[in-house]
């Protein structure tokens, strides 16, 4: 019996997973137009459904709101009995149905017509009174159900889920939502918890700094490189006053350039006045730095632009452990 369990699992996944690598294809201008739809709206974004998408869809307006949309869930039924009435002319409205045909979702639309909103289906059925009814129609139709049966809602609302992800994280990039957004909206998240604190909270400094003196051979600095194993090496002089970087990713392009390293200093390898940050901001602006420049790492210097030591990506988002960050009370 335990094998039959295991074997009907893995067919369940297989079938959602093919269902969700369909929808690729399924991605065109409607796509697009719907995402320029909530874009441009000065409202919210009025999400409805009935039953299992109806589920699907409060999900969606909780990703969409956490992430810069403002969202809300209007139940048909609900809708058709006086709460149409948070419906306004700035909003758009986002209804999900697999066949197109739910008939309280249907009535509910037809109310909406007379506020003019634009409409957004997830659906199906290309053919559905829903579809005939939507200005923009995204096709989240599935092969089959997951269902032994072919009628439980499984695979359909898999991919409807999966939908509004997509949605939602194409208007992340469109609206340029950042980490530090994300800590606005999730105040009591771990993540945002951690962007609020300072980067003198979550800095790596004595020792473990991959440091070398200003006037150090070239090939020791790079075997400082190879030591710490963070991808650079940062300069100083004797004070400790910042002078410079050399990554991992410098020496390559020396070596193809057929640099002699046992002639050179560091000082006639590295890049002068390398980016840093103070200590004293947040971890979300430094994670803001570290995007716009494409970079992971930065040397944290104080006001005199000595070395306190560095801040890595990997460390502030949580990659195992390392950082141990004292929040503000």
């Amino acid at each position: 019996m335990g094998k039959d369990s295991i074997k009907s699992a893995r067919e369940v996944l297989k079938t959602e997973g093919e269902s969700i690598l369909n929808l690729i294809d399924k991605i065109d201008d409607n796509f697009s137009r719907a995402v320029d739809l909530i874009y441009r709206s000065k409202g919210r974004v009025i999400v409805t459904g009935i039953g299992k998408s109806g589920i699907i869809g409060k999900k969606i307006v909780a990703t969409l709101t956490s992430t810069g949309t403002p969202a809300l869930f209007l139940h048909p039924v609900e809708g058709l009995h006086g709460d149409l009435g948070i419906v306004t002319r700035n909003d758009v409205m986002l209804a999900i149905s697999n066949s197109g045909e739910t008939n309280e979702l249907n009535m509910i639309i037809s109310n909406t017509e007379k506020i003019g909103i634009p409409l957004i289906a997830f659906t199906g059925n290309l053919h559905s009174t829903l579809a005939g009814l939507s200005d923009v129609v995204i096709n989240v139709g599935v092969a089959r159900e997951a269902c032994p049966f072919g009628l439980t809602p499984t695979s359909s609302t898999t991919v409807t889920l999966a939908m509004g992800d997509a949605l939602a994280v194409a208007l992340i990039k469109k609206k340029n939502f950042t980490e530090k957004n994300f800590y606005k909206f999730h105040p009591g998240g771990h993540l945002g918890l951690r962007l609020l604190a300072k980067v003198k909270d979550a800095l790596i400094g004595g020792d473990k700094i991959p440091k070398v003196f200003s006037g150090t051979p070239a090939l020791e600095a790079i075997n400082v490189i190879d030591e710490k194993n963070i991808g650079f090496a940062l300069i100083t002089d004797q004070e400790n006053y910042l002078m410079g970087i050399l990554t991992d990713g410098d020496v390559r392009r020396f070596v193809k350039r057929g640099i002699n390293f046992t002639e050179k200093t560091v000082d006639d390898l590295m890049t002068k006045s390398p980016k840093a940050i103070d200590p004293d901001i947040s971890l979300a602006e430094a994670v803001e730095v570290m995007q716009k420049d494409e970079i992971t790492s930065l040397a944290v210097v104080d006001e005199k632009r000595l070395l306190r030591g560095y801040i890595h990506l990997h460390d502030i988002l949580g990659r195992g452990g390392t950082i141990k960050i004292s929040l503000p009370v």
